[in-house]
């Protein structure tokens, strides 16, 4: 049973080499040249944590010529990708399919929703770690889990991701695990895309290290202000032992600003900050950050 793939990214291409090598058929759907012409001519390569290295075939597909009907479809594209590859699945997806969201920041699923309709969206998280070494080459940088909210056609698809070695959960509120990995990314990704530095390094700075803080503070107040119940009871030390836990690793608000490409940062602090002002919560830390990186994706 195939699976559609759209994005070609980092994330993107571990989990196309997962899928893969578990026996799954996969398409992959991107606008990335580079990424296109090497996945077209050598399939996906993945470098596993114990330096070993394999590829993996894998069928493409190109925004125009986006035809399909495929039942599963994974959605790892960038937040601000989100409205064209809600077109292109209206191509692609098939009437009783399902398209799983797995991408960071707020406004994903309803943009896709709006497009699909509800039934045929799912919400999801995944704190699995990857990161891009060339066009069609990725690095596995971290063991995570992918939690999926409940839904009536998703057992299919969270087989054939456990098939491929993901650790998978069904849980019943998605929304705090997406809020909960929100408040995470807003503090550390656009500090470490600033200073040019892995997450780690954000805990031996103190002046970065009271700016993660004041973050993960702002955040969650605009969280719980919403409704959402975070995963867990202190957002300061949930940030904190996610930036010691992958302290070698490169963020990727990071590594899309040494790419020069666009940042995800509409979608974390700016939606923070957006929803701060209509609930009336200040969150001038997460206002400083949204600039400055805001002004890194216009040079």
């Amino acid at each position: 049973m195939s699976v559609l793939i759209v994005g070609i990214g980092a994330l993107g291409c571990l989990f196309a080499a997962r899928l893969a090598a578990s026996g799954c058929p996969v398409t992959m759907l991107g606008s990335w040249p580079d990424g296109l012409a090497t996945l077209r001519k050598q399939g996906v390569r993945l470098l596993e944590m114990d330096g070993s290295s394999q590829n993996y075939p894998v069928e493409l597909m190109v925004g125009p010529e986006c035809q399909g009907n495929f039942i599963h479809a994974l959605v790892l594209v960038k937040a601000w990708q989100t409205e064209r590859a809600a077109r292109q699945l209206e191509h692609c997806l098939s009437e009783a399919g399902l398209a799983l969201t797995l991408q960071n920041g707020l406004g994903n699923y309803e943009i896709l929703s709006d497009r699909l309709t509800p039934g045929r969206v799912a919400l999801g998280v995944t704190t699995v770690g990857a990161r891009m070494l060339e066009p069609g080459y990725v690095q596995y940088t971290g063991k995570g889990r992918v939690s999926i909210g409940a839904s009536p056609n998703i057992d299919q698809l969270a087989g054939l991701l456990t098939d491929a070695g993901f650790q998978v959960e069904i849980t019943p509120d998605p929304t705090s695990l997406l809020w909960g990995k929100l408040v995470i990314n807003a503090a550390i990704n656009p500090l470490t895309a600033l200073l040019r530095v892995t997450n780690g390094e954000l805990l031996d700075r103190p002046g970065a290290h009271a700016l993660l803080a004041e973050v993960a503070r702002e955040a969650a107040l605009v969280a719980m202000e919403g409704g959402a119940v975070l995963p867990y009871p202190n957002p300061v030390a949930a940030v904190e032992e996610v930036a010691r836990n992958t302290a070698s690793n490169y963020s990727s608000m990071l590594q899309d600003v040494q790419r020069g490409a666009i940042t995800e940062i509409e979608a974390i602090n700016g939606a923070i900050v957006r929803m701060g002002e209509r609930s009336g919560i200040p969150t001038p830390v997460n206002k400083m950050l949204y600039q400055l990186v805001s002004s890194l994706d216009h040079q």
